[in-house]
């Protein structure tokens, strides 16, 4: 086969003819680059067009030199425009270098140090995932070298669609051994590679659609509940509280703070759940301590005593045997005796401020509901704009509960119980069959047993709970491990009990099919399997192909939808849509994980805190300060805030200098999608270069840790 030839022709500007007065016209050419915006080069002047009839071949020739020399000037100010891009962007990969070789200089990893036989344990964890991504890795250098050969050897295809005929008609056309190998290749490619790769790559394509059709019916039910007003609405009550003297629906309320090891935040949610507005004789707070670092336990134990002081109605409970992890803490508390005597339980993590209001904003949604069992709240984070990292999480989060929970709270009574920042009611925790330890994901394993018991739930979208977003990669990586490779291991053990349950077909299809498999499952499945491992490969297999709307016009508009819950994020749509791709890695490891019963899928690591309050959280400790201390002075707010910079001063200077970690399977994949890039540069496939392009460089800095860093 001849590989075709491309050759460029360049279009000559057309003479017209102008009336001339006096001296030469200027000719404005008008560049799109406002560098050069205008250019202005002589035109022929009236002479020309005077001339005697013997000079006339002299003035066509003279006027056809001077359009030359116009087009010359063109051609050389687009040559010095395209000189400056391509200087900008040599400047710019010329800086990403310098960073990634710093980086690679300063990078070692923040494991605690473990034994021998714990770090070999950890090592086989991940080294097949591992190993085949270096093999994906390998493979697609060797190919495209072997393109790139092929490539300044003529055989030039612009599009996957190749003309195989004339490798078989055009025996002339072959040149040498290596002609031959290439078309043997491209035989090898056409029978025996691109049709697999694309009834795969159709199959995650069809996965697409249909997680793109289930977001969008989640938006559309988000926009009629707003556009119709649909909001829970609690009874009212007007029997009055003898204690208080207060109109409104007052039981018994247990309040649980479940705490590991969690010095940077204990004060401000143990203050938080004290300054609840609710009569201290109904109320009882449970701080349960599953630190094992004594100093930790000191300081907390230290904090209620203090409390207990003040008259607030507080225990602390300390468990000797730590089985369960934050499952066994809770299952532990509700064993004890003086439980029986409350009627709701509400429970908040360690690093959660409940506004005072809270539970008069909550509970009074159960009066004369007995069907109801769960009252939802949801979050708000006081350190959202601290990075990048922070914003892309919170343009996640905000769309899980102003869509996802919100939506299904109204349509079907049924979500996922969030693990804070919700009232439960006792009995239904009890008819559920309590807490269990059996996975990660005890908050949505309750969950999915309450509902098929016949519990319904209800989700309040305009009472938020402040918390913390973690502002490292480490710390969201292996938050996210857990929250994903959790639902799969209690998908395997609830399976059977949702094809016996007695309710209706509905709801087991809407827990199987949408609930695990299709947001659980298929979704980080898809997600990495096409945007990382097909896309590429389609570069070394041009005969199976992804279509540009796949690519680009589809995962635009699900970010698009995404960012319509925090519209202040719109400038952080393509930030967010690549990192959602970068983080699927992490999403589909731990789904495999939790799926085949793999060592790290019962791994609970808590998620690191940094301790950041608000300033409504100030101003709450001074009012509860100057009520228990009204002989003494008032504190001064700027004061109370001073303190309490200077003392995360003096804790940041006590710890140790973090290091950078180095995450390999996200740089492995990094330089797979920047070689498909390159590689896709062959066949000139613009969108699938620039996507390819700009995800590589996501997996890039992800993989450096460079997501994490803080934004001026």
């Amino acid at each position: 086969m001849a590989p075709p030839s491309s050759t460029a022709s360049f279009g000559w500007w057309k003479k017209k003819s102008h009336a001339h007065r006096g001296g030469g016209t200027p000719v404005v050419i008008k560049m799109e680059n406002p560098n050069w915006s205008m250019v202005e080069l002589e035109a022929p002047s009236e002479e020309d067009f005077l001339r005697a009839e013997h000079h006339t071949a002299a003035a066509a020739n003279k006027t056809r030199n001077r359009n030359a020399k116009q087009l010359t000037w063109v051609l050389l100010l687009k040559a010095h425009k395209a000189a400056g891009c391509l200087t900008s962007i040599a400047s710019a990969f010329f800086s990403l270098g310098s960073l990634v070789r710093r980086r690679v200089a300063a990078g070692r990893t923040d494991h605690p140090p473990t034994s021998a036989d714990t770090h070999e344990i950890q090592k086989l964890r991940t080294r097949f995932f591992y190993s085949c991504i270096k093999l994906f890795l390998w493979l697609s250098v060797v190919l495209f070298a072997f393109e790139l050969c092929a490539y300044f050897k003529g055989w030039h295809f612009a599009t996957p669609n190749l003309q195989l005929q004339y490798i078989f008609q055009s025996p002339l056309a072959i040149k040498g051994a290596f002609d031959l190998l290439y078309s043997s290749w491209v035989l090898v490619r056409v029978h025996y590679l691109a049709p697999p790769l694309q009834f795969l790559a159709n199959a995650c394509i069809v996965l697409f659609l249909i997680q793109s059709l289930d977001r969008l019916i989640l938006c559309l039910g988000c926009f009629w509940i707003r556009f119709k007003r649909i909001k829970p609405v609690p009874k009212h009550d007007d029997t009055s509280d003898l204690e208080s003297g207060q109109k409104g629906f007052f039981p018994m309320v247990l309040v649980q703070i479940p705490m590991c090891n969690e010095k940077e935040v204990y004060q401000q949610s143990i203050a938080a759940v004290c300054n609840l507005d609710w009569p201290k004789s109904k109320i009882l707070i449970q701080v349960l301590d599953d630190s094992d670092d004594p100093t930790a336990q000191t300081l907390i134990k230290e904090e209620v005593l203090k409390w207990q002081e003040a008259g607030a109605n507080i225990v602390y409970r300390h468990r000797i045997l730590r089985d369960g992890y934050k499952a066994g803490n809770l299952k532990s508390a509700m064993n004890c005796s003086y439980v029986k005597d409350y009627e709701f339980v509400a429970i908040f993590d360690a690093d959660f401020q409940p506004n005072p209001d809270f539970l008069r904003r909550t509970v009074p949604h159960f009066k004369d509901n007995e069907e109801l069992g769960l009252v939802q709240a949801r979050w708000s984070f006081v350190n959202k704009d601290e990075n990048l990292l922070t914003r892309l999480q919170d343009i996640n989060l905000s769309f899980h509960f102003e869509v996802e929970q919100q939506v299904n709270g109204v349509f079907i009574n049924f979500f996922g119980f969030n693990g804070t920042a919700g009232v439960w009611r006792i009995k239904a925790l009890e008819d559920s069959g309590g807490w269990m330890e059996r996975t990660t994901v005890e908050d949505m394993d309750i969950a999915v047993r309450a509902h098929l018991r016949g519990w319904k739930f209800i989700f309040l979208n305009d009472v938020e709970c402040q918390c913390e977003l973690p502002e490292s990669y480490e710390a969201y990586r292996k938050q996210q491990h857990r929250w994903h490779s959790g639902p799969m291991q209690l998908f395997r053990l609830c399976l059977p009990d949702i094809i016996r349950a007695k309710i209706s077909m509905g709801k087991k299809f809407n827990l199987i099919f949408l609930f695990f498999l299709l947001r659980k499952l298929i979704l980080p499945f898809y997600s990495f399997t096409l945007f990382c491992i097909i896309l590429p490969m389609t570069m070394f297999i041009p005969e199976a192909e992804l279509p540009a709307w796949v690519v680009c016009y589809i995962p635009a508009t699900m970010s698009f939808l995404n960012i319509l819950p925090a519209p202040k994020s719109f400038p952080f749509i393509v930030p967010y849509l690549l990192f959602e791709n970068t983080m699927s890695v992490t999403k589909f490891n731990a789904m495999i994980s939790g799926l085949f019963q793999l060592g790290s899928a019962y791994e609970w690591v808590v998620t690191k805190k940094s301790g950041r309050s608000s300033e409504g959280d100030l101003v709450s400790l001074v009012e509860k300060e100057s009520k228990h201390n009204k002989g003494s002075s008032v504190p001064n707010l700027s004061e109370v805030k001073m303190e309490t910079k200077q003392e995360k001063m003096v804790s940041m200077k006590k710890k140790k200098k973090k290091h950078n970690r180095i995450y390999m399977k996200e740089l492995t994949l990094a330089f797979l999608l920047l070689t498909a890039s390159a590689r896709s540069l062959l066949s000139a496939q613009g969108i699938h270069f620039y996507f390819l392009l700009f995800q590589g460089v996501s997996f890039l800095l992800v993989g450096l840790d460079l997501i994490g860093e803080q934004l001026d």
